[in-house]
């Protein structure tokens, strides 16, 4: 518990330090946050009010104070653009973003340790001559140029999946539970989690083969062999274990950093996840939203880091055995 108490100590500090930075890098950017809405038609008085209304007329450390105080309660501000509180919006966007983030990572993890695991097996074959190649040139391309080839291919071309959104216009669901599960939610979703996925395959694979080869030369490799064990248990059970720990940190750290980098993938498709609002926040001036955006993907990103964290121990004794010593 005391390690614990010591990681989560460490990361609310670091979720502390990207807050205040966050604050005070949006209000030192040249010009007014509200430079959308004060124009020349609005006289003095009515400027005055506008920036008492957002509660930027007060000097910038008492901002900050009223802000973490805010953010304690679970408040966030108000969107300078939609006129609504900036929590309510990124939970409307925050499902379709986590669902497209862990449904692409867990298909690009799973077809990747599996796969990196066999071109271990594999090592000095022509499988793994051919397969390796093909990973890193799927690994390089960018991530709007593999949609715009599936889009091309598959929806546009061959129309096995809609072309972009979340639903089909006209669509009525009773409940957000049930717009989830349904086939055209599902029929929207697949391209987008594709072209992550075959992003993504890419480090895990490779990060997967690379600890295989190091551990298939471990003394404990070395005595299951000894003992008459089949070689694909000493590949899944002992091996891929141990070469599976670097996998499972990247794997937490991915989906923070996913969150926020899918913005490419979020806009090809016109999936309406954080990543595309975060385009719309910033286009439209709209700091209050596009910090909250900011922040939630810091949230995630740190409990992610903390889980991963909590994760190395639990696959690794030696981790744990050796902080407590």
């Amino acid at each position: 518990m005391r390690l614990v108490l010591e990681r989560f100590l460490h990361n609310a500090g670091a979720l502390l330090a990207v807050t205040t930075i966050l604050f005070f890098m949006f209000r030192l950017m040249p010009g007014t946050p509200l430079a959308a809405y004060i124009n020349d038609n609005l006289n003095a008085d009515q400027q005055r009010l506008m920036l008492e209304m957002f509660g930027l007329d007060k000097p910038m450390w008492m901002q900050y104070f009223i802000y973490l105080g805010n953010l304690v309660h679970g408040e966030l501000g108000l969107s300078f653009f939609q006129r609504r509180p900036v929590l309510d919006i990124l939970l409307e966007v925050l499902p379709n973003s986590l669902i497209l983030t862990l449904t692409g990572l867990v298909v690009a993890y799973i077809f990747g340790v599996l796969a990196g695991a066999w071109l271990a097996w594999k090592r000095g074959s022509w499988v793994e001559g051919v397969a390796v190649p093909i990973v890193l040139a799927s690994r390089a391309a960018p991530e709007f140029w593999i949609g715009m080839v599936l889009l091309a291919l598959l929806s546009f071309n061959l129309g096995w999946f809609p072309s972009g959104g979340a639903n089909s216009p006209g669509m009525f669901y009773t409940s957000e539970w049930q717009r989830l599960v349904s086939l055209d939610y599902l029929q929207h979703l697949a391209l987008p989690v594709l072209t992550l996925a075959l992003y993504l395959q890419g480090l895990p694979l490779l990060l997967m083969r690379s600890n295989m080869l190091e551990v298939m030369h471990e003394e404990f490799v070395v005595m299951a062999r000894m003992k008459g064990f089949s070689q694909w248990r000493i590949v899944i059970r002992h091996a891929a274990r141990n070469a599976l720990l670097p996998v499972v940190t990247a794997f937490a750290l991915g989906i923070g950093i996913s969150m926020g980098g899918n913005v490419v993938v979020e806009t090809v498709f016109s999936w309406p996840g954080i990543g595309r609002m975060l385009v719309t926040a910033v286009a439209n001036l709209d700091y209050p939203l596009a910090q909250g955006a900011f922040l939630m993907i810091a949230l995630v990103l740190i409990t992610m880091n903390f889980v991963a964290d909590l994760l190395y121990g639990v696959l690794d004794p030696r981790v744990r055995h050796g902080r407590a010593g």
